[in-house]
């Protein structure tokens, strides 16, 4: 290294970092022209940790706490570099910061329903949403498996790859269910525990801990609504025949009030000729047929001519005999 190169270069005697914004996961601590001397500090904040990295391999992680750098705190640097009686000044090391900050009100949800087989109406295609929250907890998985070398790595950038995962393990939930669709929303506690359950070793390989898992809604879609509240309405309804006499019955004072113009007749008229309706209907029921009395023969009086019956023997008139 020539004179002026090292002149060039800073040396690094205070690493720290304090997030400017939210939504920030992994940061790495600018090093260009830069070295990092013996003895430097490392404050690390709560709610952060710190991974120093050697040539693409993580080395040593600290949480929070103020750090003096030497060999005895970086062991695995250490070793990495061969660094058997102490490690020269300066070095070179990336150093990356980790959020361990809980995201919260991170939003999940069905992009197209997904199909089940429910033990009460079939094959059926639900919607769902909710939200949960996530820390980071292994940075060494976290930077290993999603961060890796970039300079800032983001919640929106991880944000698809979970809400897909977390789909998945819902069709997996609800696919072997025994709670019927219409329970659902009365058991959102229990399918959020059995998603979370699910989950868990997922997050975990990642590195993060899933903290918590909310069901908000499970529903239809619109089209498959519309015909369970037409089914929920003819469970309401019951006896259709009454249903109608009720109705019938409802819209006479209302007729009866709008009778001034031609609407109020027209309405009228449409009640009256359904009450006529349902009362004909009843007539015509088998239980009043039955309780009627049977149709009798009749003539007529041969003297007077009213009707009697056919078979009497004297006229209830006039008295004269039949024969």
């Amino acid at each position: 290294m020539s004179l002026r190169d090292f002149l060039t270069k800073q040396l690094i005697d205070v690493i720290q970092w304090t997030e400017p914004e939210d939504g920030i996961l992994a940061w790495r601590y600018p090093m260009q022209d830069m070295e990092i001397q013996n003895g430097a500090q490392l404050t690390v904040r709560e709610s952060q940790m710190a991974a120093f990295v050697n040539e693409g391999a993580i080395a040593d992680v600290f949480g929070p706490g103020l750090y003096t750098l030497a060999t005895r705190n970086l062991p695995l640097l250490t070793d990495l570099n061969n660094w058997d009686k102490g490690f020269e000044s300066p070095f070179k090391s990336d150093v990356y910061f980790f959020s361990t900050r809980l995201q919260i009100d991170q939003r999940w949800g069905t992009a197209t329903p997904i199909t089940i087989r429910d033990k009460e109406f079939g094959a059926l295609r639900l919607r769902g949403y909710g939200i949960y929250s996530y820390r980071i907890s292994d940075p060494r998985a976290f930077y290993t498996n999603l961060s890796g070398t970039r300079e800032t790595y983001y919640v929106c950038d991880l944000e698809g790859q979970l809400r897909n995962t977390i789909v998945a393990r819902m069709t997996d939930i609800f696919a072997p269910s025994e709670i019927a669709f219409l329970d659902m929303a009365a058991n959102q506690a229990v399918l959020a525990q059995k998603i979370a359950e699910q989950l868990r070793p997922v997050f975990r390989g990642l590195g993060l801990e899933l903290d918590q898992f909310i069901v908000e809604n499970i529903s239809l879609p619109d089209e498959l609504q519309k015909v369970l509240d037409q089914r929920i309405g003819m469970n309401m309804v019951g006896d259709l025949g009454r249903y109608t006499q009720f109705e019938t019955a409802q819209a006479l004072p209302i007729a009866a009030a709008n009778s001034g113009g031609a609407a109020g007749i027209g309405v009228g008229l449409g009640a009256g000729a359904a009450m006529a309706q349902s009362m004909m209907n009843a007539i015509k029921s088998p239980t009043t047929a039955a309780a009627s009395p049977p149709a009798v023969d009749t003539g007529f009086c041969i003297a007077c001519g009213l009707e009697i019956p056919k078979h009497a023997r004297f006229c209830g008139e006039c008295g004269k005999p039949q024969q």
